[in-house]
């Protein structure tokens, strides 16, 4: 499973009037029911795919550690890659599925609203966060619920 990832809005929720707490890597603590769900999504051997903004700030390895520094244990992680300046989330993942041939189950985990405008395949596994709140264990029902869907697809 490939589990499209974004960190602001989803690991970490954005709350205008509270700065995250950054911990010793430089990086904002993820929300405790945003690692508790993706530990659980995580835990079954799926890939991380980073798509976050920030994906270009640090190494594969840099960000494995952040990860493991957050209580979240990614054995196979990889990141989109570098965008052009003003390229969409909904471009870039829509790049991204043009050019790998995959044939793996897939979510997209993201708070941005444009990515309502993705083809139907792609948005039939699009988990939409707030980005105030964050991941939390509503979604991990609908994760799972997109999960179960794709297993009897096969």
């Amino acid at each position: 499973m490939l589990v499209f990832l974004d960190i602001d809005g989803v690991m970490v929720p954005a709350k205008s009037w509270k700065s995250p707490k950054l911990l010793s890597d430089g990086f904002p603590e993820f929300s405790d029911k945003a690692v508790r769900v993706l530990q659980n999504i995580v835990s079954g051997g799926a890939t991380i795919m980073l798509t976050t903004s920030h994906k270009s700030r640090f190494s594969v390895e840099e960000w494995k550690n952040i990860f493991i520094a957050r209580g979240i244990y990614v054995k196979n992680l990889g990141k989109l890659g570098d965008s052009s300046f003003g390229t969409s989330r909904r471009d870039e993942i829509l790049n991204w599925f043009n050019l790998n041939n995959i044939n793996e189950d897939f979510i997209i985990i993201d708070d941005d609203k444009s990515l309502n405008a993705l083809p139907s395949f792609l948005k039939e596994n699009l988990i939409l966060t707030s980005s105030m709140v964050g991941l939390n264990d509503t979604h991990l029902v609908t994760i799972k619920s997109v999960m179960e869907k794709q297993a009897h697809t096969i």
